[in-house]
């Protein structure tokens, strides 16, 4: 005789990306060992991986964690977080008038949003004629970023992955027909205010944050932290 089938809520949720609407379920057991396992391994991108699978099969498969940009995936896993093993969580914060003590804050995952910062824009004048079109920063862009690399680095990395069009007064040049060198050179020939500029893309594009209050209980301090990040909030 066949055991019963468990059925699974259903819940919806918007994607900050688009607007659309999406249904998902809470993970399951088998999902939450899963990301268990690769939390034990310390590997950001065995965890990654992990969040894109459980992503991908608690939409039913309606959204493709591979294509959507980084902060959409986020905020879904925060949402699956929160209906799955409870909208409370606590982090261990350090206070920032003397950057040492640390203090338990609960947070509601309910609570947490993508904020997006106005005038932000994915078309990026650099000259009067030329141009550069962005995507956001994928699963797959932030993966390959090297975690020993230095910041000026992890900056030319994360602008050369998400280059989808240059453009100047004649021709628009799209990102799977430039030749890998040639955006190399076009990137490093920039002077220090264009690439201010490109910087200032990833600055002001939306993010999974939260503000919280943290009161320092040797100085009395009472500060304002901002979390940001999927990390942060586990």
């Amino acid at each position: 005789m066949a055991l019963p089938k468990l059925a699974s809520a259903k819940y919806e949720l918007t994607l900050p990306s688009t607007g659309e609407k999406v249904e998902y379920r809470p993970f399951l057991v088998k999902e939450e060992k899963v990301l268990m396992l690769a939390q034990q391994s310390g590997q950001q991108s065995d965890i990654l991986r992990a969040v894109e699978d459980i992503v991908d099969a608690c939409t039913f498969e309606k959204v493709n964690s591979k294509k959507i940009p980084f902060f959409d995936l986020e905020y879904i896993f925060l949402q699956l977080r929160s209906k799955s093993i409870g909208e409370k969580t606590t982090v261990n914060i350090t206070c920032p008038d003397d950057k040492k003590t640390k203090v338990k804050v609960d947070i509601n995952l309910s609570d947490v949003q993508c904020h997006k910062e106005v005038g932000h824009d994915t078309n990026i004048k650099i000259t009067d004629t030329i141009g550069v079109v962005m995507d956001y920063p994928r699963v797959a862009s932030v993966a390959e970023i090297d975690e020993t690399a230095g910041d000026a680095e992890t900056a030319f990395a994360m602008i050369k992955a998400c280059v989808r069009q240059i453009y100047d007064a004649e021709n628009v040049y799209d990102r799977n027909d430039m030749d890998e060198k040639e955006l190399d050179e076009f990137i490093e020939s920039m002077s220090h205010d264009q690439f201010l500029k490109i910087q200032e893309f990833f600055n002001t594009m939306p993010k999974v944050k939260h503000s919280v209050k943290v009161k320092n209980p040797n100085t009395g301090v009472e500060s304002e932290v901002v979390l940001e990040g999927l990390n942060t909030f586990f």
